[in-house]
């Protein structure tokens, strides 16, 4: 088995929801030592997100299982002092402190960053919180759902007739955050190598989210046009839609941006026709009568299997894609020549499928090893063999109350 790009790096996982425990995931699939600190009393709220299996309770959550693969569980009454003293200890172990709540909840525990360094000198803090550390909406309790309306994102999704927003499963900023907040670790530790010191991250959720709407920001701020919901649509294509092909709920996304393409399109679809009238000639008049096109268009590809459409489409150098569901997901060839998917055996939920990172290290493996932890899992472990406590002092913890 080769080394592990972050192989020797040590985190203590105080993240829940999602945000926080993708971000953490990266490195677990990277090789670190990650301690997902958790509480009985009060469990990470994806313990109970969907999808789920099993007879339920907090150990049949698929998505947790998803996101904290590679993980140690360790359950700590945060409440009991002598919970907190094991959390110190953990500070003094790892590498990287991370969490995800709202702002002030680390410091009430005594954690804050200040209190951070006093333990352990270069010890590098993440902190993942819906609108940063500092302003005067620091403060405010949300989640995913409410930042990727706050960033603006649910007022492009959906179609221009509803007023009901259609945001895609989950939310945004929880899959937008993660990836930079991974970014912005490894360079934490790059410079901790070089310098020995440590540093406090501090990500803001919804700036992240942020950067994947710079377009329409930028639109606004230039040609002061507000970007509104569009369907399928694209400002600069026609058509651009899905078009419902044979078959049962089976649809194909096509999209024409040059007039090159229009003419293959034309040509495949036997209306040459449409290349002299007036309604589609130009790109100006196809944008004009897209209702009306994209009705013909329906009436060609409901005719035809919407694999023999995509690919004829792509023989012809025009953009065209099947709407994919989830069985095709797994059994596309492209995603299992690539093994993004990792079959691994959970203890109660069986053996089911988790995502890997999206991206491959030609040195390093960098995938999912072993599911995400039932709560507690690795108390003892993590008190006496990372930490080094002794049988009688792991056992006085226990009667004291520190775990959970």
């Amino acid at each position: 088995m080769c080394r592990q790009a972050l192989e020797g790096v040590k985190i203590a996982d105080f993240t829940w929801a999602a945000a926080g425990p993708l971000t953490m995931s990266y490195l677990a699939h990277g090789g670190a030592t990650v301690v997902k600190i958790e509480s009985g009393t009060r469990s990470g709220a994806s313990r109970s997100f969907p999808p789920r299996g099993g007879e339920g309770g907090m150990i049949s959550s698929m998505m947790f299982s998803n996101d904290n693969s590679d993980k140690l569980s360790i359950s700590i009454n945060m409440k009991n002092p002598r919970g907190v003293e094991v959390a110190k200890k953990l500070v003094l172990w790892a590498d990287v402190v991370a969490e995800n709540f709202r702002p002030g909840t680390m410091e009430k525990w005594g954690l804050g960053y200040a209190e951070l360094k006093k333990i352990n000198p270069s010890i590098i803090m993440f902190r993942s919180s819906a609108r940063g550390q500092t302003g005067p909406d620091s403060k405010v309790a949300e989640n995913g759902i409410t930042l990727q309306s706050l960033t603006g994102f649910t007022s492009l999704t959906g179609y221009p007739d509803k007023n009901d927003p259609t945001p895609p499963w989950g939310a945004y900023t929880d899959l937008t955050a993660p990836a930079l907040g991974a970014v912005m670790l490894i360079g934490a530790l790059d410079y901790r190598a070089k310098t020995g010191k440590g540093q406090c991250l501090d990500l803001s959720q919804l700036e992240a989210g942020l950067q994947f709407l710079a377009p329409a920001i930028l639109d606004y701020h230039v040609n002061h046009l507000c970007a509104r919901r569009m369907g399928n649509a694209s400002s600069y294509g026609v058509p651009h839609g899905v078009y419902r092909c044979s078959g049962n709920d089976r649809w194909c996304a096509i999209a024409i941006f040059d007039d090159r393409e229009w003419k293959a399109f034309c040509r495949i679809m036997d209306k040459p026709e449409w290349l002299d009238d007036p309604r589609f000639a130009t790109a100006i008049a196809r944008k004009k009568n897209e209702s009306e096109l994209d009705h013909l268009i329906n009436e060609w590809t409901v005719k035809h299997p919407v694999e023999e459409i995509m690919n004829l489409l792509q023989d012809n150098n025009i953009s065209a894609g099947i709407v994919e569901n989830s069985a095709d997901i797994l059994n596309d060839p492209q995603i299992k020549e690539r093994q993004f998917f990792e079959k691994l055996e959970h203890p109660h939920l069986g053996s089911f499928f988790h995502h890997g990172v999206g991206f491959r290290l030609s040195k390093t493996p960098c995938n999912p090893r072993t599911p995400g932890p039932i709560l507690g899992q690795h108390t003892e472990h993590v008190c006496r063999e990372l930490l080094g406590l002794g049988k009688d002092e792991y056992e006085n913890l226990v009667d004291a109350g520190a775990f959970t």
